[in-house]
């Protein structure tokens, strides 16, 4: 399959082995002194590994390549289930929320699974199934006073901001798409320029995973109003 990949330049690398140490899925290697992408299978395409090199030596390219297999990383590191870097506070759960607020005086979270960020979120879980996924920009739970309530309650929801993250979430929402049940997509995303982005990552994995799902995008402004909504 064509896909986006990394590629390491070995005459701007510098051996640091960095970026080996930031590839989560152990697709980068140090091969006599210089980085080296072990495996096409490992790689998910993220670029973890691109922001810690010091010389500029990774890129992205697009070319034919294996797909990622999530199952073979997990099962060369021993795992039965994916934490995500190994980091604990990204290991998956599932939070029970009551129907009724025992206190009307509190406002309660919404938020059903963890972890959250596109990056951390594994690409299969329990939760995603028959699920109304919500993709939301980072600030828009900032800007928006009654986020949990009009946006997360009764969604699975995904975070992220691909301009700190300086990727493209399109290849991780695809493969949540394509190996789950979601029933809709609900994006929700501020009005500035840079938030462009993860709006077309949604757009294009709706599109490229081939199936008919309904996908709505609403858009919060900096002052925290609904300027935009295709839901309704």
């Amino acid at each position: 399959m064509i896909r986006k990949i990394i590629q390491i330049d070995e005459e701007k690398c510098n051996g640091c082995g960095a970026c080996a140490k930031a590839c989560h899925e152990g697709a980068i290697g140090m091969v006599d002194g210089k980085a080296k992408l072990l495996r096409d299978d490992y790689c998910d395409g993220l670029g973890d590994c691109l922001p810690t090199c010091p010389t500029g030596a990774i890129s992205f390219v697009e070319r034919e390549a294996a797909a990622y297999d999530e199952a073979a990383v997990l099962a060369a590191k021993g795992k039965v289930a994916s934490l995500s870097g190994g980091c604990p506070g990204a290991q998956a759960k599932t939070m029970e929320r009551q129907q009724e607020n025992a206190n009307p005086a509190r406002v309660e979270s919404q938020l059903r699974q963890w972890p959250v960020q596109i990056k951390l979120a594994p690409m299969q879980a329990p939760w995603f199934h028959g699920a109304d996924l919500l993709v939301a920009a980072d600030c828009t739970a900032y800007a928006y006073a009654n986020f949990h309530q009009d946006f997360i309650k009764g969604h699975v929801t995904l975070i992220g901001c691909p301009k700190l993250d300086a990727i493209d979430y399109s290849m991780k929402l695809f493969r949540i798409l394509e190996n789950n049940d979601i029933r809709s997509v609900t994006m929700v995303r501020m009005e500035v320029p840079c938030c462009g982005g993860i709006e077309y990552a949604v757009k294009k994995a709706v599109q490229d995973c081939g199936k008919q799902i309904p996908c709505n995008v609403v858009v919060i402004s900096t002052d925290g109003k609904v300027i935009s909504d295709s839901r309704s």
